[in-house]
């Protein structure tokens, strides 16, 4: 839809809203589209728990005595910090 630069000033929560709901709003100033607003789609940061127990749930087993030893033969034990 499109809206004026008036609307947008006296009602820029709502019309914030609706973009973030999804909406494309084009900006028109005296009847002249200017600027659109659309909505910006950032990735999820969010993770739940049962997704994180299903993943380790499925992970490879890791012997740690195995894999010291396999890190040892790479890097030589008496350069660490």
């Amino acid at each position: 839809r499109t809206i004026s630069q008036r609307e947008l000033r006296n009602d820029s929560a709502a019309v914030l809203r609706e973009v973030e709901a999804g909406e494309i709003i084009v900006i028109a100033r005296r009847g002249t589209p200017v600027a659109e607003l659309r909505p910006v789609h950032q990735p999820r940061t969010y993770v739940s728990r049962a997704a994180i127990a299903a993943t380790v749930k499925r992970a490879a087993r890791i012997d740690a005595r195995r894999w010291r030893a396999d890190l040892d033969a790479v890097v030589d034990p008496s350069a660490r910090a």
